[in-house]
């Protein structure tokens, strides 16, 4: 399983306005810079998470992105389902009628694999929040500027 550049740095993008403390309000310029991205592709990633209600935006002079709520509130496994999708490792764990490819998914003997696989990966990105990975940030570059 390889997440996309969408969830990598969409994450990265949610641990820096969240480092900068709850009365930040980060720009996507600001940010783009820390972060090394293009301006344009952060936009479109921050725009998902404002619409999923993970960010709030202020306009104008000084405007800029701030969590909707607390980053211990917030799990990575809320952002990569925003920016992902699906985290299921096989088509046939969805809600579609995908088949396996030859028609023969029920039973099917490897379902079994990708639902733990699922649930493994599940557990682990539910469990870490947006304060873990700020805690963390602190720990690796203290009040540097980079995430």
């Amino acid at each position: 399983m390889k997440l996309s550049t969408r969830s990598r740095y969409g994450l990265k993008a949610v641990v820096d306005i969240a480092a900068r403390g709850p009365d930040s309000c980060v720009s996507i310029k600001s940010m783009a810079e820390r972060l090394a991205l293009s301006e344009n592709y952060l936009e479109q990633l921050i725009i998902k998470l404002k619409k999923a209600g993970i960010l709030n935006s202020i306009r104008g002079a000084g405007g800029g992105y701030s969590l909707s709520r607390p980053p211990q509130d917030i799990t990575v496994g809320q952002i990569l389902n925003i920016l992902e999708g699906s985290l299921y490792p096989s088509e046939c764990l969805g809600d579609s009628e995908a088949s396996c490819g030859d028609g023969a998914c029920n039973p099917c003997v490897t379902k079994s694999v990708w639902e733990k696989i699922y649930n493994s990966v599940t557990d682990v990105v539910e469990s870490i929040t947006v304060m873990d990975l700020v805690n963390d940030y602190k720990i690796l570059y203290g009040d540097d500027e980079n995430v």
